[in-house]
């Protein structure tokens, strides 16, 4: 077995990782089976969005042990859609404007702790052209939401209800680049 500390990071083609990276986010989110096709189809079609950006960590083997995605948010897609009434009750529908969306962000949990996460979401959003960063994350108090908030992250809706999920979710911005 690779040493955990060894890890790169790389620019992927989502759709090419699609089955890889739903089986990262599986293990590391705890996807129902009937979920996981579903979220290749997004991931395959998320990767083809202008501006859609995807990178990848792999372990010295080439495994991949964590992924990260993101896209200019799409005012007409459906996350922008569930969240928009949700940011406008607190007064922060402005953050539609302008951002990038990181779509997903999942590490294999026992790479977790490596800096994978921080690494990936920093690639990620270096030299966007858009002014702020939005994503949404469990309304929990978990190593993610800690993590986002150490790069300046702040709460901006919250609790917020996805269609078809019974689990809170915070909406989460920054303004880039990261401070």
């Amino acid at each position: 077995m690779a040493d955990l500390m060894e890890w790169t990071c790389k620019v992927i083609d989502l759709a090419e990782y699609a089955d890889d990276a739903v089986d990262v986010q599986a293990r590391a989110f705890g996807l129902a089976d009937d979920e996981i096709a579903v979220r290749q189809r997004i991931m395959r079609r998320h990767g083809g969005f202008a501006g859609a950006r995807s990178l990848g960590a792999f372990d010295a083997d080439g495994t991949l042990v964590g992924f990260a995605y993101g896209y200019p948010n799409l005012k007409d897609q459906w996350w922008s859609l569930v969240i928009e009434p949700e940011l406008a009750r607190g007064g922060h529908r402005s953050w539609l404007d302008d951002s990038f969306v990181v779509g997903e962000l999942h590490v294999l949990p026992r790479w977790q702790g490596h800096g994978i996460g921080r690494t990936l979401i920093t690639v990620l959003c270096r030299g966007q052209e858009c002014s702020r960063v939005l994503l949404s994350a469990l309304d929990d108090q978990t190593p993610a939401r800690r993590l986002y908030r150490g790069l300046g992250f702040v709460d901006l809706a919250r609790p917020v209800l996805f269609p078809g999920n019974n689990r809170p979710y915070t909406v989460m911005g920054a303004y880039l680049p990261f401070g």
